[in-house]
This record gives C-alpha cells, structure tokens and sequence, in this order.
C-alpha cells in the first residue's frame, strides 16, 4: 500500500485519492501511454517491443480480435506481457494474460522485429524491420535465447486485484510462472494529477523463498545474460554517466565478430574513402553515433553491421560499441563497463588535490589524464564533495567557468577574488599563462604526493 501525505511544516494531511474513472482518465489514451512512456513500470531495462499488438492467426488462417496491450522484451531476452485495466481487473484478467503468453511464446527474432517496426512506425519513428531488429539484439547483447523467450514474464496492472486474481497470482508464481501485480492509484495535489504504481505481489520476502524450479531456471538464465548485456547497455550507461561529450571523435576499430580476413577487407574499405573510419559522439541514447561518411546519426552495432556488409560482404551478429575507440585508446564498451558503468575518479581527485595555491589548470588538462573529456569532467567536478581545489580549475581562457558553485551558499567571495588571494594574476579577467599547470605539471605532482 502506498500513501501520499501533503505536508506544509510539521503538518501532514492525506492527500485524496481517486480511480481513473472518477478522474476521466482512460485505459488506452493515459494508463497505456503512461506506461509506454515509463517502460521501468514493467520492470529494469524494459523495451517496449509493440503495444496493441493484434496480428494474431491460426494455421488455418483465422484471425482473432484479441488485442494485447503492451508487450516489452528485459535486457536478459524474455519477453514482458502486460495487461492493462483502468480500475478493478476484474476476474478474468490473469486468464487474458496466460494466453497472450502463450501466444507470444512462440516469437521470433524476425516476429518481434517485424512487430516492433512497425510499432515504431505507428508512433511516429519510422523503423524498417532490419531497424527494429538490430535494435532489439542491441538490447539484448546479441541474439535471443530460444528457451528464455519462451517463459514470458506477466505483468497485470490495475486499480484494485479481486481474491480470485491474487489467489491465482500467488498459484501461478508457485508453478513456476513470473507474474507481477502492480497497483495504480491517481491522487490530486495542488490541481495536479499524481500517478502511483505500487507492486503488490510478489513482495521481495515472496520472491526470495517461492522460487519453484522453473522459476530458479528464468532466474539463471538471467544471471548468465548479464555479461552480454553489458555492451547491450553500454550506449545508455555511457550517455547516462555522461563520460564523452558530444562532438567527440571515434575512429573504427573492427574487433567483435571479425576475422583477420574481414578486418582486411574493412581496411582497404576505408582506405578508399577515410571518412568511412571516423565518427563522432552524441550524448543520443538511441542514436549516438554521426558517422563522417554520410553525416546520419546511428547505432553502434546497426553502423558495425552496415560497414561489415559494405566491406566484406559478411552479415553477422556483432558488438558495435567495442568497434569504436576514442581518442585515448579506450572502445566505448570499454569505457562504460569501467566498474559499475561509472568512471573512477580517483586518480581525479588525487591531482586536484595537488593543485598549489597560486597555480591554476584547466578542464581540459585534468581530461587529457583521466582519459576523458573536458565537458563531462566538469560536470563530475561541480557536483563531486570530494573533488578539492575546484576552484583552481579554469576554462582554457583562464576565466572561471560560468557554471561554478561554492559549496557553502552562504560563500560570497568570488573565483577572481580567492585566486587573487592565493597569488593568481588576472589581467581583464583572465588568469595568468605563466601560472596555468598542464598535464605533464599535474601528472609530476601528483606523483610526488
């Protein structure tokens, strides 16, 4: 159960809650859409693969009406289905589930392709099927695993579960079937609308010790995808962590999927035209790369894929992100699997600890160490509690930058001032030359702390 409380001060005040019936809100034109906009409602690294999906037939050709209301794919391969009720599920709303599993259970690769393209399409992004699919081996780190795209996950979300439907729930989970109920409640707050999803079944306590063996099977096969799933992952943990700044250069580098043959072919591929070897960074989770050849914005393994066809005539599964290096050595699968996906700052921190006072560096500087660049560095600094010395770090005009913040608001004192304090000469606003500490000054520092 969850409860809203409005508070002014010490007070606290429920704040009223309604059904989307009350509040005129509708099943398919707000809850469906709320959910396609918020996939995580359906569970971590959820894609909406089609919603509305009703290209149903039988071998004999039949068509049925049945309408499913979402359908989503989890980085680990299995497939999500969701079914949507604006208020009370009613009793029969497990059943619809179950059989939308059962159908979408036998999808393939070029099923779900051809759904997602089109859904795509529908909603105003055109995608072809060669699109849909190379986005959904993105997703997934590579290809889909038969076994697990048969154990659909259940999603049922509603106003209120009858005992009949929680019963069932907790039946189905114990056979083995994944299935979730999450609660939607609406309440209003200052003339604003505030929706709330709430799981209530199965609770963390229900899903430690009701593991059945099919169960235990979905979650090992989970567990064994997280290793692909890393590059899958690596465009939005790399946008995310804001570890490359847009307009960054990245060069080909074929690795993932390649022979020596292959990357020879590629080689002289490039070779005839150099700008088929260059990219540069976008902070686009979609779409991050803009290749020099033809100025259009791409996915890694989509643009991996493309040059590998054009080159060596080879279409295969391959890792994009690992076929793009930056400037300092690093693929960018590399770089956002830099431990937790974050990067370690530590090294960082360490030299702007050894910044003196009366010397001053530069954004730029401390990047060209770090093994970054200068724009998502700055970002770390203005927001990091253990970066000291911030102060002592310029924009490449030795001005501070306009985005700088002191700690303490209650600091009035500005840059100029307490650099000027500590020995720093500014003429017409611009710190010294003479004084500016580049990276091979910072890296003797350092070393010597």
């Amino acid at each position: 159960m969850t409860m809203l409380f409005e508070v002014a001060g010490s007070t606290a005040r429920p704040a009223a809650t309604h059904s989307l019936t009350e509040m005129g809100l509708h099943e398919r034109a707000h809850l469906q859409e709320w959910v396609l906009d918020q996939p995580q409602v359906l569970g971590d690294d959820v894609l909406i693969v089609t919603s509305e999906f009703d290209r149903w037939s039988g071998h004999d050709g039949t068509r049925t009406r049945d309408r499913l209301d979402v359908l989503g794919l989890d980085a680990a391969g299995r497939l999500v289905v969701a079914e949507l009720k604006r208020d009370d599920s009613g009793g029969d709303v497990h059943l619809q589930a179950i059989t939308y599993a059962a159908l979408v259970s036998r999808f393939t690769l070029e099923t779900l392709a051809e759904a997602h393209a089109q859904y795509r399409t529908r909603r105003g992004d055109p995608m072809t099927t060669s699109e849909a699919a190379d986005r959904i081996a993105e997703h997934v780190g590579g290809e889909l695993d038969p076994d697990v795209l048969r154990r659909p996950r259940l999603v049922l979300i509603a106003g209120s579960f009858p005992r009949q439907v929680t019963h069932t729930a907790v039946w189905l989970s114990e056979m083995g079937v994944d299935i979730s109920l999450v609660s939607v409640t609406v309440w209003r707050v200052d003339n604003r609308l505030v929706a709330g999803f709430t799981k209530v079944y199965p609770t963390a306590e229900v899903e430690e010790f009701t593991l059945a063996p099919a169960r235990a099977e979905a979650r090992v096969a989970t567990e064994k995808a997280a290793e692909r799933n890393r590059a899958a992952n690596a465009v939005r943990r790399l946008v995310e962590a804001e570890l490359l700044s847009n307009g960054e250069a990245l060069t080909l580098q074929p690795t993932h999927g390649t022979t020596a043959q292959t990357r020879a072919a590629i080689a002289d591929w490039v070779a005839e035209d150099p700008a088929r070897g260059r990219a540069t960074w976008r902070n686009d989770p979609v779409s991050p790369l803009v290749w020099a050849a033809d100025g259009q914005p791409w996915r890694p393994t989509t643009l991996a894929k493309h040059i590998l066809l054009e080159a060596a005539g080879v279409d295969a599964a391959v890792r994009g992100p690992a076929w793009w290096v930056t400037s300092a050595g690093a693929d960018l699968a590399e770089l956002a699997d830099g431990g937790s996906g974050r990067k370690d700052w530590s090294y960082l921190h360490r030299l702007l600890d050894a910044v003196p006072a009366g010397r001053w560096t530069t954004y730029g500087d401390l990047a060209q160490l770090v093994g970054t660049a200068a724009q998502p560095l700055g970002n770390h600094v203005m927001k990091c509690p253990e970066c000291t010395n911030a102060y002592r770090v310029l924009a490449s005009t030795g001005r501070p930058s306009p985005g700088f913040n002191w700690s303490d608001p209650g600091f009035t004192k500005s840059v100029e001032e307490v650099l000027a304090e500590e020995g720093v000469r500014f003429t017409n606003g611009a710190a010294d030359p003479a004084q500016r500490l580049r990276a091979d000054d910072l890296r003797r520092l350092a070393g010597a702390v």
